[in-house]
């Protein structure tokens, strides 16, 4: 776990200062902090009931009405536990860090509603490896820099962990 919270300390700070020039040139782009709730769907649910996690995006606008984002995060889907021929056992918890390059539409500019797509890669814990990532969504911005996304998010590898998840967030101008 810590070098998990290391590994999201670097890439932050690299993020920041990569991007530090842009920001000072007045170029739209942004960072956000989300909060990722969700529940697990098909297979997934058969061994989780509930998954948790947290993310930092940097939002670029590419064209009229239409962002690019890179984010990186870490998400748990918690294990339950379930009684199979009368004994009882829990599943292990499925932890992985997603990282995705996204493409949003806006349709109303900069608030209102609007579509992503996110595709990346879900680097996996305890020697899980990684997996293919995609996230389809729609959300809504908010004057004051909140947003709320509802999206479907698949993990491919060797077959499929997915989650209807939520982010609720908070842009810094």
């Amino acid at each position: 776990m810590k070098k998990i919270l290391l590994l999201l300390v670097v890439l932050s700070a690299v993020a920041f200062n990569s991007f530090a020039q842009l920001s000072k040139s007045d170029d739209g782009g942004k960072f956000s902090i989300g909060v990722d709730p969700g529940l697990p769907v098909g297979d997934a649910s058969n061994i989780s009931s509930f998954t948790i996690g947290g993310d930092l995006k940097y939002s670029l606008p590419a064209a009229e009405n239409f962002d690019v984002s890179l984010s990186a995060g870490y998400q748990t889907f918690l294990g339950k536990s379930v009684t199979i021929d009368g004994e009882s056992f829990k599943y292990g918890s499925l932890k992985g860090i997603p990282v995705k390059l996204a493409g949003r539409y806006n349709f109303d500019g900069s608030t209102g509603f609007f579509a992503e797509v996110g595709l990346g890669a879900a680097f996996i814990q305890d020697g899980g490896g990684t997996a293919f990532l995609y996230a389809p969504g729609i959300g809504y911005a908010m004057d004051g820099g909140f947003e709320v996304v509802v999206r479907y998010e698949g993990w491919s590898k060797n077959g499929s962990i997915s989650q209807i998840g939520l982010r609720v967030a908070y842009s810094f101008q």
